[in-house]
């Protein structure tokens, strides 16, 4: 059982399952960076929600690519950290879009708490990020 468990948490792997598993984790503590930071910057300093849901959301980009590098994906794309960053964040702000997309779209038109709309789509996001990192940045 403990090599089972270190093989999932500790080793490199290029396996797929596990890999979507780590993300999961990296996801979530990303989530809770994001969930959090937006909801502290629209209900504590009143900032509107959109432009908060962008702010929180680079912030949890960040967590989620020194986590994603250093625990997810052992394959690189590219040799240079700056240019895998930078295809990383391209991937981060196709995200965004999405975000923000359906952030209003379930607050604005179906008339949503704009907290559960970011849970609801963090769930889109997180697969939209998984499948595109894993296949685009780290094959």
């Amino acid at each position: 059982m403990d090599n089972i468990i270190f093989k999932l948490l500790k080793n490199q792997t290029d396996n797929v399952h596990i890999q979507l598993l780590r993300y999961l984790f990296v996801g979530g503590a990303a989530f809770i960076v994001d969930m959090g930071s937006l909801y502290v910057f629209t209900d504590y300093f009143g900032i509107y929600y959109l432009i908060s849901a962008a702010i929180a959301f680079l912030l949890g980009l960040i967590i989620n690519y020194i986590l994603s590098i250093s625990w997810v994906f052992n394959n690189r794309t590219f040799n240079s950290r700056t240019l895998e960053f930078g295809v990383f964040t391209f991937i981060g702000i196709i995200g965004l879009g999405f975000n923000e997309l359906f952030i209003w779209f379930f607050t604005a038109k179906l008339g949503l708490y704009y907290l559960l709309s970011k849970i609801i789509v963090a769930v889109i996001i997180l697969c939209w990020n998984f499948f595109a990192r894993k296949f685009i940045l780290f094959k």
